[in-house]
C-alpha cells in the first residue's frame, strides 16, 4: 500500500503522465498498454471515456501507476479510488474532491491558471497542481509563480509535446501531462505507433 507522498515522489520521478482519452474503455486500455510498453510509467484514465472502469480492470495487473482524470465531483473520485486509482486529477479545483482525497491519502491534482487558484489549492491540501491548459503559457511562468508561492509544484498539461516538454521540465515543472499526441499516433498508426512515440518521450527526458 503506497502512501500519498510515495505516489507523488513516483510521479515526479517519472516526469511524464499519459492522459488517456478513449472513444471507449477498450481503446483507452489499448492506448494505456501501448504507452506503458513504450516506457511511460504513469497513466491518467479520464472519466470522459465511457465505462472507464473497464479500462481500470484491464490495467490492474500492470506495474504502471494508474490514476483518474476529468474528475468533477467527490462521487466520481470515490468511484475511481475504488477502481484502483492512485491519484486524482481535475480540470479545476473541486473542494469536495480535495477533502475526499485527503481523507484517503490520495494525491489530488486540480487544474489551476492563476495565483489565487494555486494558493486556494495549496490551502486545500493539494501537493501538485496541474497548470491547464499549459499551451496558454510560457515555461517561464513557473518561475514567476514560485516567487510568491515557493512551495508550489506544477505539472503542465495541454499542449505538451516532444518539442517543448524539456523546456517545461528545465523551467521547474515536476512532471508533464501528455495526451493528444498519443491519440493522434493511435489514429494514424495504431498500437505500435503509440509504443514508438512513448519511447521517444522517454528518450527525450534522458537527454
Amino acid at each position: 500500500m503506497m502512501d500519498k507522498h510515495s505516489i507523488i515522489n513516483q510521479l515526479t520521478e517519472m516526469k511524464v503522465v499519459a492522459v488517456i482519452r478513449g472513444q471507449n474503455a477498450e481503446e483507452a486500455a489499448q492506448l494505456s498498454k501501448a504507452a506503458v510498453e513504450g516506457g511511460v510509467r504513469a497513466i491518467e484514465l479520464t472519466y470522459t471515456t465511457p465505462r472507464i472502469e473497464e479500462a481500470f480492470k484491464q490495467l490492474e495487473h500492470t506495474d504502471a501507476l494508474i490514476g483518474a482524470g476529468s474528475v468533477l465531483d467527490s462521487e466520481t473520485a470515490r468511484h475511481a479510488i475504488l477502481a484502483g486509482a492512485k491519484f486524482i486529477v481535475s480540470p479545476y479545483l473541486v473542494e469536495d474532491v480535495a477533502k475526499l482525497c485527503n481523507r484517503y491519502g490520495i494525491p489530488y491534482m486540480p487544474g489551476c491558471m492563476t495565483l489565487r487558484e494555486m494558493a486556494t489549492a495549496l490551502e486545500a491540501g493539494c501537493d501538485v497542481l496541474k497548470l491547464f491548459p499549459a499551451n496558454q503559457f510560457d515555461p517561464s511562468f513557473i518561475k514567476s509563480v514560485t516567487g510568491p508561492l515557493p512551495n508550489v509544484r506544477i505539472m503542465p498539461t495541454g499542449g505538451i509535446n516532444l518539442d517543448n516538454m524539456n523546456d517545461w521540465l528545465q523551467a521547474g515543472a515536476v512532471a508533464t501531462g501528455i495526451g493528444s499526441d498519443l491519440n493522434k499516433a493511435y489514429k494514424s498508426g495504431g498500437y505500435e505507433a503509440v509504443v514508438e512515440l512513448s519511447k521517444q518521450y522517454m528518450q527525450k527526458i534522458a537527454e
